[in-house]
């Protein structure tokens, strides 16, 4: 029985979105939890590929729930709303190569209780 709610509650937590950008233009990819008292805030992490089991492959940047604390490249940015849960990832002026799956992973307490969120991203040829 156990198995079975294990398994349906990390099925509800992983979802999956597509978006689509131009080259040469920033995109940003939408990620947010909620964030009611100081306590609910929480470490999170961008990576590159579907979400993993623990943590983020490709790591692109993590945030305490306070600040940005690694970042791979200037090109990876977080707003400005990090301790209201918004950490949407954008990335300034998108290539081609950019494209494909991203991981949006926010770290709850507890076991199996981590958000995944797969973004699909397409960039277009830019004119």
């Amino acid at each position: 029985m156990i198995f079975f709610q294990l398994l349906f509650l990390a099925v509800t937590v992983l979802c999956q979105r597509t978006v689509t950008g131009i080259e040469g233009q920033p995109i940003t990819l939408p990620c947010s939890y909620t964030v009611r008292r100081p306590s609910d805030l929480t470490s999170m992490c961008w990576g590159r590929g579907s979400c993993p089991s623990s943590k983020c492959s490709q790591e692109l940047i993590w945030t305490d729930g306070h600040k940005v604390t690694v970042q791979s490249s200037s090109r990876y940015q977080l707003n400005d709303a990090i301790t209201e849960g918004i950490v949407s990832l954008t990335i300034t002026s998108a290539s081609l190569e950019d494209a494909g799956t991203y991981c949006c992973r926010i770290e709850h307490r507890g076991w199996f209780n981590d958000e995944k969120i797969n973004i699909n991203l397409v960039v277009e040829k830019g004119a």
